[in-house]
């Protein structure tokens, strides 16, 4: 199954499970969302449980955020990443801080569907990767599935969370195929990082990334599998990090590599690279390398291919840390 239409069953098996779901968004109704992951829900559900809304963020969120406090469990698709800063307002002031603001008596049971990252041509906004903005924000889960899979356990983790969570999906892989598990309980929990090695040996480096760049992680791993071992941590949650699980490849490995989409200037990748730095200090063999984005808007779309890392740039990081 593509990620896509495994993101679509988790959430239609959310609105079986239980009737306090409640989807809404732009087209993500009659049209089941501009890349059809809502597709076919209002038509089974209703039009009470799969809500087309105006084209206005700050209203999606808002009222969901009004939802949430009466006891449904709303879920929002953002349509397009560039397009969630009018709802910024609403996620860091209210979303995230109800429940400290009440000292814990109110939980905000609210999920945020967001489309992110470049690689498919689109225009201004529709390719951003803001995923550092609410990472920083403290009361919000920030996680992001890079495998159909994933799409499929960790929205309904996501959805029957009693916290607001934030789902960040890699828009430009919605439609690779692989292998879903749909057993009965999820396989990994909702914060947790997954490993994988490659080449033969010991391996002598660790990759870091999350969202579209697993992908591309893994082919730059293949390439170098027969010059070196390198282990590959998925993050799948951005917010909380697991960084026992980094630290642990890291102890073994002794070279980190960071890679995300989004610029490397006040990334994600800082603040993994520091926290490394301080727990395997003694373990590193090389400082830290980063790769991502520049630090410029994204640019247009004949221009997107030099400004998303590829396999080549991470292959680069690769050399840069093996060759002290």
């Amino acid at each position: 199954m593509a990620l896509a239409p495994a993101i679509g069953a988790g959430l239609r098996r959310a609105l079986e499970d239980d009737d306090r779901v409640v989807i809404m968004g732009e087209d993500v109704g009659r049209l089941g969302g501009v890349f059809r992951v809502t597709d076919g829900l209002q038509k089974d559900f209703g039009e009470r449980r799969v809500i087309d809304t105006p084209l206005a963020e700050s209203g999606i969120v808002g009222t969901a955020f009004g939802m949430a406090l009466r006891g449904k469990r709303p879920v929002c698709e953002i349509q397009f990443d560039g397009f969630v800063y009018p709802a910024f307002d609403q996620i860091v002031t209210q979303v995230a801080k109800i429940h400290n603001r009440t000292r814990g008596l109110v939980r905000m049971p609210l999920t945020i569907r967001i489309p992110f990252g470049g690689g498919i041509g689109a225009v201004e906004h529709h390719s951003e990767s803001p995923e550092a903005y609410f990472a920083h924000t403290a009361g919000i889960r920030v996680v992001s599935p890079s495998t159909p899979s994933d799409g499929y356990w960790m929205t309904r983790q996501a959805i029957a969370a009693p916290d607001p969570v934030i789902v960040f999906e890699p828009k430009r892989r919605y439609w690779e195929k692989a292998p879903v598990n749909f057993s009965t309980a999820p396989p990994e929990p909702l914060g947790g990082a997954r490993l994988t090695a490659f080449g033969n040996g010991d391996a002598t480096a660790t990759i870091v990334t999350y969202g579209a760049l697993v992908t591309t992680a893994v082919e730059a791993a293949e390439t170098a599998a027969s010059e070196c071992g390198v282990e590959i941590v998925d993050l799948r949650s951005l917010s909380p990090i697991d960084f026992d699980t980094i630290e642990a490849s890291v102890q073994r490995t002794g070279r980190l590599v960071v890679a995300h989409e989004a610029p490397v200037f006040m990334g994600l990748g800082a603040e993994i690279a520091a926290r490394i730095t301080e727990r395997c200090f003694y373990r590193l063999e090389a400082p830290v390398a980063r790769v991502g984005g520049f630090h410029t808007p994204y640019p247009a779309a004949r221009a997107e291919s030099h400004y998303v890392p590829g396999v080549d740039r991470i292959l680069d990081a690769l050399d840069q840390v093996l060759a002290q």
